[in-house]
């Protein structure tokens, strides 16, 4: 799992899941006149209220942040995971806020003895909780600030003199690319100028144009399409790691991963470059 690739929204709704989780042990009823050494229950005294609003409420969190942070997310019944924990957290919240109208269930007609009895601290607290849950899972693909990356990108390092042996190895903004098209000689520092004629028959040549290879950073998950063209990705860029800009295909780049794919990214809104 790759923490990158965790945006803001689900920094959000794991904060919401523990504030979930330390509500479960506050008293769910209150009741008027008792004493404050009254044992009253819990959540984890409660059924529907335990499997409903607590386990339902945290299941759904979890679907939510390990579909993000997955390379490829799996999918049930044609739905992803990630949809799964929404629909989760959704419904965790509707529990809750139907447990603040009626903490009691069917033993509020009980006459005198339940008028007393309200939604305690653990409920009230429960049902903040699931909404701040269900409203970032809803509203992080749809709001930019919160689909921005949660642990932001490193900085990139001062860039080497050209041919001087860099700081790091590949995937590193402050390491020179080699010069694409040609091989370094034996002997060489990595990322000096290759001698005329490394080149060898069948090599890419460096592209044509102004275009300069650069390091960048993707602020969110991106795919990686085929050059060829074809609608299946090969990759996804994940935020936190630095790619190699190899070429400018129309509105698009062709990137080069670390392991040496290479594809097209064809969302380049918002990349940063090194």
């Amino acid at each position: 799992m790759n923490i990158r690739s965790l945006t803001r929204g689900d920094g959000v709704v794991i904060g919401a899941a523990v504030l979930l989780f330390i509500a479960s042990f506050l008293d769910i009823y209150s009741v008027d006149g008792a004493p404050d050494s009254a044992n009253l229950p819990n959540s984890w005294e409660s059924g529907p209220v335990l499997m409903g609003v607590v386990l339902a409420g945290i299941f759904g969190a979890a679907l939510v942040v390990v579909s993000h942070g997955l390379p490829q997310v799996p999918k049930v019944a044609g739905l992803e995971l990630g949809q799964f924990g929404t629909a989760f957290t959704v419904f965790a919240a509707w529990c809750a806020l139907g447990n603040i109208f009626d903490p009691l269930g069917g033993m509020n007609n009980g006459g005198a003895a339940t008028d007393s009895v309200g939604a305690g601290s653990g409920l009230i607290l429960a049902l903040v909780a699931t909404l701040v849950m269900a409203a970032a899972a809803v509203a992080t693909p749809l709001v930019p600030a919160l689909k921005a990356g949660l642990v932001p990108a490193p900085k990139p390092q001062a860039p080497q003199p050209y041919g001087a042996q860099p700081q790091g190895g590949y995937g590193y903004p402050g390491a020179q690319p080699p010069q694409y098209g040609g091989q370094p000689q034996p002997g060489q520092p990595y990322g000096a100028q290759p001698q005329a004629g490394a080149a060898q028959a069948g090599q890419p040549q460096a592209p044509a144009g102004d275009f300069s290879p650069f390091w960048f950073a993707v602020p969110v998950p991106r795919p990686l399409f085929a050059e060829d063209g074809s609608p299946t990705p090969i990759a996804e860029l994940a935020p936190g790691t630095w790619y190699l800009a190899v070429e400018q295909r129309g509105p698009g780049l062709v990137a080069q991963t670390q392991d040496g794919r290479r594809g097209v990214l064809q969302d380049t809104s918002g990349i940063q470059r090194g």
